[in-house]
């Protein structure tokens, strides 16, 4: 079957082979029975020998006479007037001889003539199935240079830009490309001329496809997308080839979108990996090079491109002329992100408790494509549970499952463990509440998560911030170590819990030292040039441009800054154990504690001495992960 219906070509097919086959096989069996010629005396000599060879003779119309004798030996005799012989044919059936008459002329003639035909036909039908299948195989060859670009006719996409949230800044840069698609002539009126290409930049999920389909959607013209791979083949010039098609069918189509996704593939920067040269790659770029700064843009042509690595794209492809405009789109805020939830959550069913402000405050960090996985999750819980309405608890635990995986309850862990890993997390939230500059505590978990976290802290910010202060991220390094400190200040012995959290304190410490000149002894410099190693793809490397005498001072500065913190957090927690015990104690019970519970708990057992942090906002997470 075929869409439904059933290919009749492949039943005539298995038809005339199935015939065919039963002639040939009837053929065959009538020559593997052999005759031989007799002469008709001898016919009559066995005829009337005592007892008779002959089992059976059949007389045909054409005179023919087949004899067969009963050890199975078939003759064949021309005798045309046997038939007349009345005398022998008694004689013959007297002694117990099968007489048969056949008009074998005429049913032979057919059922050869029947064969012949369906061989002959059969044979036909063959060649005309090979030929078929060979123009099929010359189409392929010939289409193979066609390009792959998915065609979205005007009105097959429903996106609109009310479907794009958080990038507001982009939505106005793009309105005007789509004022020049619908409306050519206003600009040249004027003079104006249009860019003839808009490169969107951005981080993987910002919605950079999802922009070009609303641009699409909105001019209501014909979309053009293909990814930067689908250019490059084994073979050389395929590329090229489908870059010309691509423009040609644009062309045909203006006004029209071309919305290449992933440009870095076949845009990255000439001469880049081992040994350089001339390329399949390259060749595939230098004629969009060609293609882009042919047309005219009064064609109505808009070439747009998505990437998130614009540093390694050739130059040439940059220029003006080609990419003029670039747009670049960060993650959204958090006024971005509550909008792009209510997007998110428009056609589902949500609990009256559902405060999307506070789920966008809580989900610092996330992009489009992350906000649409966490209402997914969240859907998905409240379906698990036989719900008919999404409740604040499942978006709560969704953004803990996008955040740190799925809980693993069916962990065993044992009580020593258990009691170690508490500690752990209480000494994070402790430390992180008693600095002023660290970040509020929102949730502590002692239940297992993801593939190695036994459990973890969550602090949110309270603010949108840009800018961090040394101080800041002094803190921010104290209350990393706080797990460790508890841990040693405790059991006086230390895990393998506090390995990230150390790697993430060493690595914070020496980019304070080496890239933002936080240091002291070695002042506001900068240590250590990024550069872009062209044999090695363009990849960003760190190159030393300083001494070992420089490399040990940094050394010295990064463990400096890294034990003071240590030592201010084993200080903090010093003094407040009495309240870490009882914190851990009821941790242990409880497993989570969170939300504005967790922030009063904290709050009555270390008094006035807990910073003031004011409602939850966002910008950034962080987690501790023990």
């Amino acid at each position: 079957m075929n869409g439904g219906r059933p290919n009749y070509i492949s039943l005539i097919f298995a038809v005339l082979m199935i015939l065919s086959l039963f002639w040939l096989v009837r053929s065959f069996y009538l020559q593997t029975q052999p005759t031989s010629k007799m002469s008709f005396s001898d016919f009559i000599a066995l005829a009337y020998e005592e007892p008779t060879k002959i089992a059976e003779v059949v007389i045909k119309d054409d005179g023919t006479l087949k004899v067969m004798t009963k050890r199975g030996e078939y003759y064949e005799i021309y005798a045309p007037w046997f038939s007349q012989d009345v005398e022998t044919i008694k004689k013959l059936s007297e002694k117990g001889v099968r007489v048969i008459g056949e008009k074998g002329t005429s049913s032979s003639f057919w059922i050869n003539l029947i064969g012949n035909v369906l061989l002959v036909g059969f044979l036909i039908f063959m060649f005309m199935f090979m030929m078929r299948a060979i123009s099929g195989r010359n189409n392929q060859a010939f289409t193979f240079t066609r390009s792959r670009a998915q065609m979205i006719k005007p009105g097959q996409t429903r996106v609109t830009f009310k479907d794009v949230a958080g990038v507001d800044e982009a939505i106005e840069e793009l309105k005007e490309t789509v004022l020049f698609l619908k409306d050519p002539a206003r600009f040249a009126k004027i003079g104006a001329r249009m860019p003839k290409g808009i490169l969107l930049v951005g981080p993987p999920g910002t919605g950079k496809t999802l922009l070009a389909r609303a641009v699409a959607g909105e001019a209501n013209v014909p979309f053009f997308h293909i990814s930067g791979s689908d250019f490059v083949e084994l073979f050389v010039g395929v590329g090229a080839a489908r870059v010309r098609d691509l423009f040609n069918q644009a062309k045909a189509n203006s006004p029209c979108i071309i919305f290449i996704d992933e440009i870095d593939a076949v845009g990255r920067h000439r001469g880049a990996g081992l040994g350089g040269g001339h390329d399949e790659r390259e060749q595939t770029l230098n004629q969009l090079l060609v293609e882009m700064d042919g047309f005219d843009v009064r064609q109505g042509i808009v070439v747009m491109a998505a990437t998130n690595r614009p540093d390694i794209l050739d130059p040439a492809l940059l220029r003006p002329g080609r990419f003029d405009k670039k747009i670049v789109i960060d993650p959204p805020d958090v006024k971005g992100r509550e909008e792009i939830l209510k997007i998110h959550t428009r056609n589902k069913p949500l609990a009256p408790d559902v405060d999307i402000k506070i789920i966008a405050q809580r989900t610092t960090g996330f992009v489009g494509a992350d906000l649409e996985n966490l209402v997914n999750e969240a859907a998905l819980l409240a379906a698990r549970e036989g719900k008919d309405k999404i409740t604040m608890a499942h978006f709560e635990e969704a953004i803990d499952r996008v955040i740190a995986g799925p809980a693993r309850k069916s962990r065993v862990i044992s009580p020593k463990e258990k009691r170690i890993v508490a500690y752990h997390e209480v000494g994070h939230a402790i430390v992180s509440s008693l600095l002023p500059n660290a970040d509020p505590v929102h949730r502590i978990s002692i239940i297992p998560r993801g593939y190695r976290a036994l459990g973890y802290t969550l602090q949110l910010p309270t603010e949108d911030r840009y800018l961090v202060t040394k101080q800041e991220l002094l803190d921010q390094i104290t209350s990393l170590l706080g797990g460790r400190a508890a841990e040693e200040l405790v059991f006086q012995e230390v895990t393998t819990g506090a390995a990230s959290d150390i790697e993430r304190a060493t690595e914070l410490a020496r980019r304070m030292v080496c890239q933002f000149g936080m240091s002291e002894k070695l002042g506001p410099l900068s240590w250590g040039k990024v550069e872009q190693e062209v044999f090695l793809g363009k990849e960003l490397t760190r190159i030393r441009n300083y001494s070992e005498e420089v490399a040990s001072e940094i050394d010295e500065e990064v463990k400096k800054i890294v034990s003071e913190c240590y030592e201010k957090a084993k200080k903090i927690l010093i003094e407040h154990r009495a309240q870490m015990d009882k914190l851990v104690e009821l941790l242990l019970e409880r497993e989570v504690l969170e939300g504005e519970e967790l922030r009063r708990i904290l709050k009555s057992e270390l008094g006035e001495e807990m910073v003031n942090h004011d409602q939850l906002g966002a910008v950034s997470r962080k987690e501790s992960n023990g």
